[in-house]
C-alpha cells in the first residue's frame, strides 16, 4: 500500500497571496533553500484513515509546536511526491505563532561516527508570496500551489 502523508496549507490574502511554509530540519539541509521547504505534514497513521484532516492538524502541530488555527479546512487533493501520496487540506489563516518549536529526530552525525545528535523535523517557517514560496517548495510539492490558486479562483468565481 502506498505511504500516504497528510499536510495542511495555510494561506492567507495581502498585496498577494501568501502562504505558510517550514525549513526541513537537520544537517542535511541546513545551507540548502532552494526546494528545501515543505507545507507541514506527517505520515498518516493506522489509526487515522478516514480522518486525515486529524492527523495533518497533529502533523502540523508536532512540526511546527504550535496547534492549527481553528479555520475551514478545504481538500484541496492527493499529490504523488518522494513515493508517497500527499493528501493536502487548505485554510485561509492569521496564523503567526510566537515561535517555531519543532519535536526532533535522532541521527548518527557525522555519519559513521557513532555519535547520535538530536535535531528538529522543521528550524523555521514562516509565511511567503507565493512566487517566492514556489523554488523553496521541494518539486514534488510546487503543484499544490497551483491547486490552491485554482481552488482560490473557483471560490471567487462562486462568490
Amino acid at each position: 500500500m502506498t505511504v500516504r502523508s497528510a499536510a495542511l496549507l495555510l494561506y492567507r490574502r495581502r498585496a498577494g497571496v501568501e502562504v505558510w511554509i517550514a525549513h526541513m530540519g537537520g544537517p542535511y539541509w541546513t545551507s540548502k533553500d532552494e526546494a528545501a521547504w515543505s507545507f507541514p505534514k506527517g505520515i498518516v497513521e493506522e489509526g487515522d484513515l478516514g480522518d486525515e484532516l486529524a492527523a495533518a492538524r497533529r502533523e502540523f502541530t508536532e512540526e511546527i509546536g504550535t496547534p492549527p488555527p481553528d479555520a475551514d479546512y478545504v481538500p484541496l487533493g492527493e499529490f504523488p511526491g518522494s513515493g508517497k501520496t500527499i493528501v493536502v487540506f487548505a485554510a485561509e489563516s492569521e496564523f503567526q505563532p510566537d515561535a517555531v518549536r519543532s519535536n526532533t529526530f535522532e541521527l548518527e552525525w557525522p555519519p559513521r561516527s557513532g555519535r547520535m545528535r538530536s535535531f528538529p523535523e522543521v528550524d523555521d517557517a514562516r509565511w511567503f508570496p507565493l512566487d517566492e514560496a514556489r523554488p523553496k517548495l521541494t518539486k514534488a510539492q510546487r503543484p499544490i500551489l497551483d491547486a490552491l490558486l485554482a481552488h482560490l479562483e473557483e471560490d471567487a468565481e462562486i462568490h
